[in-house]
């Protein structure tokens, strides 16, 4: 049974490792990792008049925030991440919209993760090991008020 490339387009699960990053108002900034793009609820205990024949039932509750981590290398002379992580005030913050893109081989979306409302909350150095050669990585934490997910096509 043959393969087609359509076939491995249409029907194979797609890697992780191409993906662009757009936070509101900038071009598409380079991350090395994003991760906590999840959507997810509490959930509450209701117990009624029954509930000592049939227990309690499990209802949804409030959507949790979104905590997002960005991760980066850092540059000589790029201090986006942390001018705006500095911006923060007691009660007053420059939240900023962020798009996650999943892209295939031609450089096209093909999942869109569109994070509203985000801002900054914690931003970590790397750590320092003068025994390896790694690049230093800088990590920002955020939490955001929504998150969408969009199929395109």
């Amino acid at each position: 049974m043959a393969t087609s490339v359509q076939d491995i387009k249409d029907k194979y699960p797609i890697p992780v490792f191409y993906y662009r990053v757009t936070i509101e108002g900038e071009d598409s900034i380079a991350f090395s990792e994003v991760s906590g793009l999840s959507i997810q609820y509490q959930t509450i205990t209701y117990r009624d008049g029954m509930s000592y024949k049939d227990g309690s039932k499990q209802m949804p509750g409030l959507k949790n925030d979104i905590t997002l981590t960005l991760k980066k290398g850092i540059v000589r002379g790029d201090s986006y991440l942390f001018n705006w992580f500095n911006s923060i005030r007691l009660n007053t913050v420059e939240k900023r919209d962020i798009r996650v893109d999943l892209l295939d081989e031609a450089g096209e979306a093909v999942v869109s993760w569109a994070v509203e409302d985000a801002f900054p909350t914690k931003l970590d150095a790397p750590a320092f090991n003068a025994t390896t050669n790694e690049v230093a990585i800088e990590s920002l934490e955020l939490i955001a008020r929504n998150l969408k997910v969009d199929y395109p096509g």
